[in-house]
């Protein structure tokens, strides 16, 4: 398959995959089982792409931030999402440092995709109990409980390939007391800097090295494609989850999950 074919796939998959809660590393890592392999690195800085489709999806959005932003109710949502950020990168660092490295098992993403779809399932059980869902209902009251536990999310899917950034986010204010559609906003500007933030890193850090070994003109077509598919998503997932609860991702991660396990009992391995 010719190199450019292959990004231009992963790409696709990147921004389908970004800020849906069913983990873009996860597929990545899996659809680098049968397509040429990438680095990390590789991974890392496409979804800078995906995250250009936020400016442009939330332009309205971060523009009423800024300018409302001395407002209790967008002044408590800025110092969460920046609590958030800032506990997130210092965990990021605290992994650098400590040398870790993504695994690239397909077990590891087997499993995580199962558990994350039987959570889904079971919040929006709870959910469904519950007698009134407010869509819009905010909990940016509860600023640093639910900041942390952003930040725990964020990290946690960052060491544990298959468990969904967003979806990890989105379940954590759910469980807080979010609407979906407050959650899924959340869970794409808190992304924002966050991955810009790792992405620009990992660049810089490679530049300064000179130990980039993909070609700049794969990385920028890649980003390119995650941006267009990731805006397209990102729009329907929003008018989604306005009528629809989650459970879809839930079975779809169950199938996949299980698919998978199904497959590496009857091969007998796990090595990607």
């Amino acid at each position: 398959m010719p190199d450019w074919l292959a990004v231009m796939l992963l790409g696709l998959i990147e921004g389908i995959t970004e800020f849906l809660p069913v983990s873009s590393t996860g597929h990545l890592l899996l659809a680098q089982n049968w397509l040429p392999k990438k680095t990390d690195d590789f991974n890392v800085i496409i979804q800078m792409g995906a995250m250009m489709a936020v400016l442009l999806v939330f332009s309205g959005r971060i523009r009423d931030l800024y300018h409302k932003r001395h407002e209790s109710g967008e002044r408590g949502q800025l110092k969460m999402l920046a609590i958030a950020f800032v506990f997130t990168c210092f965990g990021g660092l605290l992994l650098e440092l400590r040398g870790w490295k993504l695994s690239h098992d397909i077990g590891p993403v087997a499993w995580a995709t199962l558990v994350g779809g039987i959570v889904i399932l079971g919040v929006e059980r709870r959910r469904a109990k519950q007698t009134k869902d407010a869509p819009t209902h905010r909990v940016w009251a509860g600023v640093w409980p639910v900041a942390l536990a952003a930040a725990a999310a964020q990290i946690l899917a960052a060491t544990v390939p298959g468990t969904s950034r967003s979806g990890a986010v989105i379940i954590v204010l759910l469980l807080c007391g979010a609407g979906r559609t407050a959650a899924v906003e959340f869970s794409f500007l808190l992304g924002l800097p966050t991955i810009l933030a790792a992405g620009g890193y990992k660049l810089l850090k490679l530049l300064r090295a000179g130990t980039m070994t993909e070609p700049p003109e794969m990385l920028l077509l890649g980003t390119v494609v995650a941006a267009a598919a990731a805006f397209a998503t990102a729009r329907w997932l929003l008018k989604f989850v306005q009528g629809h609860d989650l459970r879809l991702f839930g079975w779809y991660r169950i199938a996949l999950g299980g698919g998978l396990l199904a497959m590496m009992a009857w091969s007998g391995g796990g090595k990607g």
